[in-house]
């Protein structure tokens, strides 16, 4: 199956908190950091997930939003701190690629927020990532 999703990271299932109807699962991505997912128990059960399952955990690149340091007081789980390897501008809109442990993540973000950051190739940034955003899926 190809998707259209850019986002998709390679990770291992790490544990699989399930409630009443959604799941919390943690993965740890392949070299990289723990990414915290909220999907439906449903979802998680038909997955078949519990620790040890590899997963590709996909996010959309415009759910991903850019900070400039980390951010405290925040509910978003999901801090990705990486570096700007590529800053591609339209009239109002960019798409921002970050290297970060375990892979490359990329963020649509308006033109007006990459110059109200600053934003430039080789900018040290934060991906910010609400766990109800990622989505997993299996081979």
């Amino acid at each position: 199956m190809t998707l259209s999703i850019r986002n998709q990271l390679p990770g291992t299932v790490t544990e699989v908190r399930p409630g009443e109807v959604m799941a919390l699962v943690t993965v740890r991505l392949d070299d990289g950091p723990h990414l915290t997912a909220a999907i439906t128990r449903e979802a998680a059960e038909q997955l078949a997930l519990g620790p040890g399952t590899p997963v590709r955990a996909l996010v959309k690149s415009t759910e991903v939003s850019l900070a400039t340091r980390r951010v405290e007081g925040l509910s978003i789980r999901n801090q990705l701190p990486g570096t700007i390897t590529r800053l591609t501008s339209g009239e109002a809109m960019a798409s921002v690629r970050i290297g970060v442990a375990g892979g490359e993540i990329t963020a649509v973000i308006t033109q007006d927020a990459v110059g109200d950051l600053g934003l430039f190739v080789g900018s040290d940034v934060i991906a910010l990532i609400k766990a109800t955003e990622v989505s997993l899926a299996t081979d």
